[in-house]
């Protein structure tokens, strides 16, 4: 059985971290006149791509599943000022700060992947 790397367990907590983050986050939402449902949606569909990518990843790694977490993570860098929602500091930085962290553990674990290959050749 093929070991799990860790990373993909990382990415799947964050990614269940945002789907939940909305109810943590619940007062900024409220409080941000007109960004909640954009916020709020994101979130639900982003952190659940990528717990699925995660999980998918747990089970038969495929590289394109850290690839997409990776484009997903970026897109969590960024949609606070691409959805008008960067106004409110609680939900720019949850969306910074979790998506910097899937970019680095997606990116770790590509990065880990050709060493692992090379290993077993």
């Amino acid at each position: 059985m093929k070991k799990h790397r860790w990373q993909e367990w990382v990415n799947l907590v964050l990614g269940l971290w945002v789907v939940v983050s909305p109810w943590a986050v619940a007062q900024a939402i409220a409080s941000a006149e007109g960004v909640g449902a954009a916020a709020m949606w994101d979130d639900y569909l982003v952190g659940i791509a990528v717990a699925l990518l995660a999980a998918a990843a747990l089970v038969a790694f495929q590289p394109w599943e850290d690839w997409l977490n990776l484009a997903l993570g970026c897109w969590l860098l960024v949609s606070p000022w691409v959805l008008g929602f960067s106004s409110s500091a609680a939900l720019m930085w949850n969306a910074v700060v979790v998506g910097a962290l899937i970019v680095v553990f997606a990116g770790w674990a590509l990065a880990e992947e050709p060493a692992k290959k090379q290993a077993t050749e």
